[in-house]
């Protein structure tokens, strides 16, 4: 006769579970982040400039448009952006400068503030930028007549200032509502 050995699930269950927990690896320690202010900065013209995340719905590469017959000149057209017209807007333009130049670093900052669902057409798009709250600045001088009524706040950071436009206030401004000559 031959003797089996019973094996017993829990317990082969049980020397599993200790040897894990022995070569388990520990949770990081809490970091405690300071606050931060983080935003998408961006290029137009000469101006940096940074939007709220909670502002902008996302970032396009230059999409096709087509031009909008009796529009002003800083409109730049209408794109199909996944089957959603998005009116597309040259910033640079539209703030009294040169309309901004395509390039490859051409990039559409996609914004939906109170119904007003739009692009803005920037020269470059430079990423995320964070900054610590308390270093944010009233603006006094550093901003040209054009970005005033936009931009009230900003961050110095290595020797330039980042002004913070409010795609808000933009988007309420009467002058950009009106896109008929």
């Amino acid at each position: 006769m031959s003797t089996t050995a019973s094996i017993d699930p829990v317990v082969i269950l049980r020397s599993l579970e200790k040897r894990c927990a022995a070569s388990a690896a520990s949770l990081p320690d809490k970091v405690e982040r300071k606050n931060e202010w983080s935003g998408v900065a961006f290029r137009v013209g000469e101006h940096h400039l940074l939007a709220s995340l909670g502002e902008v719905v996302e970032t396009l590469v230059y999409p096709t448009v087509t031009a909008v017959p009796n529009s002003c000149n800083w409109v730049r057209g209408i794109a199909n952006v996944r089957g959603k017209l998005l009116p597309v807007v040259d910033l640079n333009a539209y703030l009294g400068n040169e309309p901004a130049v395509d390039s490859r670093r051409t990039r559409v900052l996609v914004l939906d503030c109170q119904g007003v669902y739009s692009g803005l057409v920037v020269d470059e798009v430079l990423g995320l930028r964070h900054f610590p709250e308390t270093s944010c600045r009233n603006v006094t001088d550093a901003v040209p007549a054009s970005l005033a009524a936009y931009v009230t706040q900003g961050f110095v950071m290595d020797g330039r200032f980042w002004g913070i436009l409010s795609l808000s206030s933009l988007a309420e401004s009467p002058q950009f509502m009106q896109t008929a000559v």
